[in-house]
């Protein structure tokens, strides 16, 4: 089991960047993956890691947190097995390590948001942004 996080950099204030979260190796099959909610944490150090959006088995159900609510965008392709975090008007706030993570027993209609509902974790990639 493998989920690969890519796109993070060093971006100005106001810039934009997406993340991307690549599924692969058992159980993710594009079945297996379309029924897996995902999400995206980030983290500083010295700092618990903390939620930032999630989105359920249908794209139906997402989740934000209140400090990236209108700016972050998550979506999904279940096809490529891939969720994405498009952010925008990005801020020295926004500096920090980002997780995605994956909820493989996730019902429908549920969007999980705590680490502990999360039970595959990516490498992390690194958003810088600068003032």
């Amino acid at each position: 089991v493998q989920l690969q996080a890519s796109g993070g950099g060093l971006v100005q204030t106001g810039g934009s960047l997406r993340l991307s979260c690549a599924a692969s190796g058992p159980p993710f099959n594009s079945y297996m993956f379309s029924r897996t909610a995902m999400g995206w944490f980030r983290q500083v150090p010295g700092k618990e890691r903390e939620f930032v959006a999630a989105i359920g088995r249908s794209d139906r159900y997402t989740s934000y947190a209140d400090s990236v609510k209108g700016r972050f965008t998550i979506s999904r392709d279940n096809a490529r097995k891939t969720v994405y975090l498009e952010m925008s008007s990005l801020i020295p706030e926004d500096t920090a390590t980002y997780y995605c993570a994956a909820d493989t027993g996730a019902i429908l209609s549920h969007i999980p948001t705590r680490r502990d509902e999360f039970d595959y974790w990516g490498q992390g990639t690194q958003v810088t942004v600068s003032s």
